[in-house]
């Protein structure tokens, strides 16, 4: 990547929020080391095919930016404070066997077990939002009904916080991940706002620890004195709160529409519903609406593709562009409900991958197996293309998924 390199500015532009940008596949081809501009106006080197991704995103070496590295902004000065860049105040360890032990300490909760042990009450809550989504007439919105609420309800559920403060914790996820819409003074309050309110939760924790992750958290500490420091398990609980319900919330729209935008992919299901854990990964894989990809911080020189990023540099891993491969995926632009292996990187990959996949995976599951159960006759209410964009927001999405039946 050259300084004089002619640019492509993030995000790549699409004719349809379904559909992937037509650069990546001329960039897979021609250039898949690519020189981009973020919103803040600073470079970066974008990566579009599924080795490369992989390679940097496996490679322990390297993890997301920290405040004082010098590396490239996602977002305009002034816009979205410090958390859009992810350097806010409040971080975890990254790196090393600190980031080793905090996987291993809060991973011991998103195990295969205890998902199942959750499952029960996700389907319960699910077929409670879909029969109120029904109660309410159509047309109606998925999102509104089923893709936000339900994330939300199972990780207050985790975390034990009161699932009543859920438009809350929507404001104060939304100024954290969108990098246009808020002002740095707009995130920075928001941010003060969310410390205040974990900080409390967790005192009142402390008083009366339960059996939700923040409680064994605080058990474990009290007990060894080996748990989480005061300000990890903090960054824990806000960290988890945010990711554990905007991600999952924005992709089940994304996966729901995906299969009705053919309603043969819906119409499958309907005849095999055994399909639902393949057509739920490759949702996952196929989703080309996932927002920039991850950012590494190359703090060595390295070589990919015969080209050297030398140390400083810093690289815009595409997942989305990146499962879309053909040199990894057969069909690579065809949805396959089938499709197993499924290896795409859409939780990531490595030391760093997603902690709490397994609690997405479950909750696509739930929310595609009652959808199919109760509304089997459930269409787009508006055409794909008519689908609106959540805009600027970093992990993607649809501000609404317009739905009948």
């Amino acid at each position: 990547m050259r300084p004089d390199d002619q640019a492509l500015r993030l995000p790549l532009p699409t004719d349809s929020p379904l559909e992937p940008p037509a650069e990546w596949e001329r960039l897979r081809r021609q250039c898949p080391v690519a020189t981009v501009e973020l919103p803040s106006g600073d470079r970066a080197a974008f990566l579009t095919r599924y080795d490369h991704v992989k390679a940097l995103l496996t490679d322990a070496r390297f993890t997301r930016p920290k405040a004082g590295d010098g590396a490239a902004r996602i977002a305009p000065e002034g816009v979205g404070g410090p958390a859009a860049d992810g350097d806010g105040a409040l971080t975890l360890p990254d790196r090393g066997e600190p980031h080793q032990r905090w996987r291993r300490q809060v991973g011991k909760y998103f195990t295969a077990k205890r998902m199942t042990a959750l499952r029960p009450g996700m389907v319960r809550t699910a077929e409670h939002l879909v029969d109120e989504m029904i109660r309410r007439g159509r047309p109606g919105d998925l999102k509104a009904g089923l893709g936000f609420p339900l994330p939300v309800y199972v990780i207050c559920d985790i975390l034990g916080v009161p699932a009543e403060d859920r438009d809350r914790f929507s404001q104060w996820s939304d100024a954290f991940l969108n990098v246009t819409r808020f002002s740095g003074e707009h995130t920075r309050a928001a941010h003060d706002e969310f410390v205040a309110y974990m900080s409390s939760h967790i005192e009142a924790i402390r008083a009366r620890p339960g059996d939700d992750l923040l409680g064994m958290l605080v058990k474990e500490r009290e007990t060894d004195g080996q748990g989480l420091s005061d300000q990890e398990l903090l960054a824990t609980g806000m960290g988890l709160l945010v990711a554990g319900h905007e991600t999952t919330a924005n992709m089940i729209g994304k996966m729901v529409s995906l299969l009705l935008a053919d309603r043969g992919r819906w119409e499958r299901l309907l005849a095999d519903p055994s399909l639902v854990r393949t057509a739920v990964e490759e949702s996952l894989r196929f989703d080309a609406n996932l927002g920039f990809g991850m950012r590494r911080y190359l703090t060595e020189d390295v070589e990919i593709d015969g080209e050297l990023l030398p140390s400083g540099t810093t690289v815009v891993c595409s997942m989305p562009a990146a499962n879309r491969d053909e040199r990894a995926f057969a069909d690579a632009d065809r949805m396959d409900l089938t499709r197993s292996p499924n290896p795409h990187l859409t939780f990531g990959a490595g030391p760093h991958s997603c902690l709490g996949q397994a609690l997405a995976r479950t909750e696509l599951q739930v929310a595609l197996e009652v959808l199919l159960r109760k509304l089997p006759t459930l269409r787009l209410a508006v055409p794909a293309e008519e689908l609106p964009r959540v805009q600027g927001l970093l992990v993607g999405g649809l501000s609404a998924v317009p739905v009948s039946w």
